[in-house]
């Protein structure tokens, strides 16, 4: 097995910001592998991430962001358990990042059950009449529209959305490595998003 350098220690440190002993121990059983750890870690981030999951988020900030010369305005927020785990930098940034994300990428809604019955209906029935005359049996039919419903879903909604950061990450993934790095529960409730002109004829 490869020896783990204090160097890789630190560069899995300053990727995930999970603990030195949890970088060295990820590592040694990635056999020094740098991407095998980063993803050891962050499916460790995220089994913790969901114990939390219940408890109560009254804290947070609301971040704002603005883009394209004063043309896109974002304000989202997002909630954590303490007012010292709102303060602190791990927790601002994300903050931002998701402000930025949500600039950029537009979602509609910020989890899978705000989206309304009426969306969902509107979307199945475009899959059925695309399909129409296929042949397909109904079981077979059933799959596919459960398969481009779960697209429309990481198209349109906030925590399913790919990160413009890392693509190969949701934005669900980057709460939960942030509730890793800070111990705490946390959770977006909602954002808006401005774009001059948007709803003028």
């Amino acid at each position: 097995m490869a020896a783990i350098t204090a160097e890789q220690v630190k560069q899995l440190r300053d990727r995930t910001g999970a603990g030195m002993m949890e970088c060295k121990a990820a590592l040694a059983e990635a056999n020094g592998n740098m991407e095998e750890a980063v993803t050891l870690l962050r499916k460790r981030g995220l089994a913790q991430a969901a114990k939390r999951a219940g408890r109560a988020t009254a804290q947070g900030l609301i971040g704002s962001y603005i883009h394209m010369g004063g043309r896109i305005g974002v304000l989202i927020e997002v909630n954590c358990e303490t007012d010292f785990v709102a303060r602190t930098e791990a927790f601002q940034n994300l903050v931002k990042e998701l402000a930025m994300h949500v600039a950029a990428s537009d979602p509609r809604w910020v989890r899978r059950e705000d989206v309304t019955p009426e969306a969902v209906e509107k979307e199945k029935s475009i899959y059925r009449a695309q399909m129409e005359g296929s042949g397909k049996p109904a079981p077979v039919l059933d799959k596919i529209i459960e398969g481009k419903l779960n697209s429309f879903y990481s198209q349109f909604v906030l925590l399913e959305q790919p990160s413009i950061r890392d693509p190969n990450v949701t934005v669900s993934q980057l709460v939960a490595e942030t509730s890793a790095k800070t111990g705490e529960n946390i959770t977006v409730s909602r954002f808006t998003r401005y774009r001059v002109g948007e709803g003028v004829d």
